[in-house]
């Protein structure tokens, strides 16, 4: 429950690329957190910044006043959820940070009214590093009222909080619409470099060429290095990627809007996920 300070108590379930900075970031801001993972000992690794690890998703919740979920996706969201609704306190706020697409945002603000809880979809835009260094931006979509008691939890964790709606949804829809986006740069990226490699350049020129002109682009230069550093290390996985691109595919399809990139990128990290790397960055798109 709240604390004499005033903070609120924060149940984190999921520590993962996201969810282990997150947690972090907000017992540095002061609040008491309580973490539960599937992988235990991801969990663990926070107990020396000050967070308390829980044995299942019901010890994390419970007495808690706010319960942020940063998971994989809508399945893994609803079997925490499950797990701990025995444990939730009515009228706790639930703030749900995972990317999980169009059916899961609307089945999870309709549990979420079930069991008495103030649904906040506000998924987050931003990998391992912004995580790390709380520059995270916040989508944030729910109710107005309670948007003070909220805020400072966002701004723990982010650097801007975007408000896109009073009720649930469209958060997650602008998501998955800067998603499509994400996919463009990542594959456009691997595709030249590697035509350029395959066709006798050195690819590395690209990133002079178009430096300082309108094609020029920080993500580019980000991303385009590691992968001709062949560094794959996961900020955001293939196997994620892959994920995120199905969600796009399936809400455009649903929406009757063709996305030819986001299918093709899907299959390139299909390819990805099929030569093993699907644990590696999504950088890894330039080896399929």
């Amino acid at each position: 429950m709240t604390n004499a300070d005033s903070h609120p108590t924060i149940a984190v379930l999921g520590a993962g690329i996201i969810g282990a900075p997150v947690a972090r970031n907000l017992a540095r801001a002061g609040f008491p957190v309580r973490v539960w993972n599937r992988s235990a000992a991801k969990a663990q690794a926070l107990a020396a910044d000050g967070v308390t690890v829980a044995a299942s998703p019901a010890d994390a919740v419970r007495g808690a006043d706010v319960i942020v979920t940063v998971l994989k996706d809508g399945p893994a969201v609803e079997e925490a959820m499950d797990a701990a609704a025995a444990d939730l306190t009515p009228g706790a706020i639930w703030l749900q940070l995972s990317t999980v697409g169009v059916a899961a945002i609307d089945a999870l603000a309709a549990r979420a009214a079930r069991l008495g809880l103030v649904f906040y979809d506000a998924p987050v835009l931003g990998t391992r590093q912004p995580a790390e260094q709380g520059q995270l931006v916040i989508l944030g979509a729910g109710p107005v009222a309670p948007r003070d008691r909220v805020q400072p939890i966002f701004d723990a964790i982010g650097k801007t909080t975007i408000w896109t709606a009073d009720r649930a949804g469209a958060s997650s829809r602008l998501k998955l619409a800067l998603n499509a986006w994400v996919l463009v740069l990542t594959h456009g990226a691997a595709e030249s470099l590697s035509l350029a490699q395959a066709l006798g350049v050195d690819p590395a020129l690209l990133f002079g060429a178009v430096a300082g002109g309108p094609l020029d682009c920080g993500y580019l230069h980000a991303k385009g290095k590691a992968m001709l550093a062949g560094d794959f290390t996961a900020s955001f996985s293939v196997e994620n990627g892959a994920k995120d691109a199905q969600l796009v595919v399936d809400a455009a399809s649903g929406a009757g809007v063709h996305v030819d990139l986001a299918a093709a990128g899907l299959e390139r990290f299909r390819r990805a996920i099929a030569a093993g790397h699907g644990d590696e960055d999504i950088a890894a798109s330039f080896l399929a």
